[in-house]
């Protein structure tokens, strides 16, 4: 049920690290040219480059003994019509930095990876996460993430702030938690933000979008000597990757989406009325697994609050709906306290942690702490909330959600509103409402459809999206029956908090013979869970272009929701499976721990 109501009911993508690939290692000297199945390292720092590609490469690093390179791009402002860009002595442009992890000595195609956003950064995915996407794809393939245009490392920035002091000085002025108690200050303060973008980029901001990053990849492709698009985008990377195959259909021949979001809504309307459709039914797993897995050390910490699903999912929601009047102070020391409300808890540690069930057993010690819940046994199934908050410690919960500091503005959150507003239906093109209140009238139904948008989702994007004033400079408009050079393969967990299945459904209907694997479980893309029949589907597709039966579905394996981290990489490594399915399965344990697919609106 939704917090604050009464009754019954059952009741994502956060903090991608931030920085740049900036470490260099040794290489060849420029004026060598070596085949692009050959690795080798022994002169001075140098720039190399490839038969058949025009990127300048840099070694900077490697990762699960494969050599890691760094280099870049630059590509017209304006993909579409060159009179925009300005004379060719001083045509406007972005750069577009890549970091490409090499396959095995037989490798001579490159896979684009996206992370999601936007806002995401390509070449940090690459650098901390490309050995384990290596170990799923096979060492056929070379892996390239890229910053798109605007984002990270990318220059010009989609910065909506002169400098970050003056983005910490400002974004943190106006509040944002309660959607109608709050409007009044974010509705004055939203009109000067807006202005301050437009401002800040410059004539570079209108382009600043979806279909011309779509553009971009083909310039990356060119770079490389590669004629087909190779491609396995994530979350708002689904985005980037329909874009692209409906833009450049004769170059898709291996494009996978993976926690797709719906591409109709993101252009086209102004609220995505898909995006919650699972979010409850993700937290109402969350309750199951853990009184499936019981109580004890082993077992979920909060298996002892209630004794059916549905009892504790409601006892939650009314424990954390309490910190919404009621905020608790903790104290540390004197370099760090605070409060802990219930926006930290919901949205700061329920939420996210819906789209990674590695994160659900944590997720379960913290509010457990928090409740003075025991654990060990099923003593605590009639204790009230009250009683319970009393008796409990919220320091583990405040350290995890709500420490001072932990949310700061950013870079990467201008990228994200910049182009999320300049893809869709913003400003005039949106017909927005003028008025504060013509604008609540949307968002306060759109809020209350889910337990998760009443207050503290993302109505503060869509103050912005009103107000928006850079102009709409693309053309795309989705389509249904796009004949692709090879048709798309989609995939979804059965229970995505944010890119809900039915999205995964409206874009494999869009594309011609696309096909849809459903991995049977919890969680944002499939990555979130171990699967290696997943696995197997995916190599198979980026190897051989075979896509699965039409509504194919793979189990998770192991104990993916309150299992023990060491337990499972423990059996994963005992020797029951053979080598290569060991380490995708090593990999794929890393991926759900580690991977963190950031979306606009968390």
């Amino acid at each position: 049920m939704r917090p604050g109501q009464g009754g019954s009911g059952q009741a994502c993508w956060r903090k991608i690290l931030a920085g740049s690939l900036l470490v260099l290692g040794c290489v060849f000297v420029a004026s060598q040219r070596i085949s692009r199945n050959r690795y080798a390292c022994t002169q001075p720092p140098r720039q190399r480059t490839y038969d058949g590609e025009s990127v300048s490469w840099t070694a900077c690093g490697s990762v699960a003994g494969r050599a890691l390179e760094c280099g870049s791009i630059d590509v017209p402002m304006d993909q579409f019509n060159a009179s925009n860009n300005g004379p060719d002595n001083d045509r406007k442009k972005f750069t577009i930095p890549l970091a490409r992890l090499r396959g095995g000595a037989h490798a001579t195609r490159n896979i684009l990876l996206n992370p999601g956003g936007p806002g995401a950064s390509g070449t940090q995915f690459v650098h901390r996460l490309g050995g384990a996407i290596g170990a799923i794809v096979g060492d056929g393939f070379h892996l390239v993430g890229f910053d798109p245009r605007g984002v990270n490392a990318s220059r010009p920035a989609a910065s909506c702030y002169a400098s970050d002091a003056d983005r910490q000085r400002l974004a943190g002025a106006v509040r944002a938690k309660r959607l109608v108690a709050d409007s009044g200050d974010l509705f004055a303060w939203t009109a000067g933000y807006v202005r301050a973008c437009a401002d800040e980029l410059g004539a570079h901001g209108a382009f600043l979008n979806t279909p011309q990053t779509a553009a971009d990849m083909n310039s990356i492709l060119d770079a490389l000597g590669q004629a087909d698009m190779y491609y396995w985008g994530f979350s708002y990377g689904t985005l980037l990757g329909q874009t692209y195959a409906a833009l450049f259909p004769g170059r898709a021949r291996r494009v996978a989406i993976d926690g797709v979001a719906n591409q109709f809504h993101w252009y086209g309307e102004r609220l995505d009325r898909d995006v919650m459709t699972d979010s409850e039914r993700a937290f109402a797993g969350f309750a199951d697994e853990c009184v499936k897995a019981g109580p004890g050390p082993d077992g979920c910490a909060l298996a002892g609050l209630a004794d059916t699903p549905a009892r504790l999912a409601d006892k939650l929601v009314a424990a954390i709906d309490r910190l919404r009047d009621d905020p608790l102070g903790v104290y540390v020391n004197s370099s760090l306290f605070g409060t802990l409300d219930y926006w930290d808890v919901w949205y700061g540690g329920v939420f996210p942690a819906l789209c990674k069930p590695a994160t659900w057993r944590a997720l379960a010690d913290n509010l457990a702490a928090l409740l003075g819940v025991s654990g060990s046994n099923k003593n605590n199934t009639s204790s009230s909330v009250s009683d319970m908050l009393d008796s409990g410690n919220a320091t583990a919960a405040f350290l995890a959600y709500g420490k001072p500091g932990t949310d700061r503005p950013s870079a990467k959150r201008d990228a994200e509103v910049v182009i999320t507003l300049n893809d869709g239906a913003s400003g005039a093109a949106g017909n927005w409402p003028r008025t504060r209140k013509g604008l609540l009238d949307i968002l306060e139904p759109y809020a209350d459809a889910s337990a998760f948008g009443a207050d503290g989702f993302a109505f503060a994007l869509y103050f912005a999206k009103q107000a928006w004033g850079v102009a709409r400079t693309h053309t795309y408009t989705p389509k249904r029956g796009v004949v692709t050079a090879r048709p798309l393969l989609v995939l979804s967990t059965t229970f995505d908090p944010v890119c809900p299945l039915v999205s995964a459904r409206s874009a494999r209907d869009a594309f011609v013979g696309a096909r849809l694997l459903e991995v049977k479980g919890y969680g944002h893309c499939t990555l979130s869970v171990p699967s290696l029949c997943m696995a197997r589907h995916v190599r198979r597709f980026f190897e051989e272009g075979v896509l699965p039966d039409d509504g194919a579905q793979c189990e998770a394996d192991g104990n993916p929701y309150f299992g023990r981290p060491e337990v499972e990489e423990e059996a994963a490594a005992a020797g029951l499976l053979g080598d290569d399915d060991r380490r995708i399965r090593l990999a794929q344990l890393e991926l759900a721990r580690d991977v963190s697919f950031k979306t606009w609106w968390t």
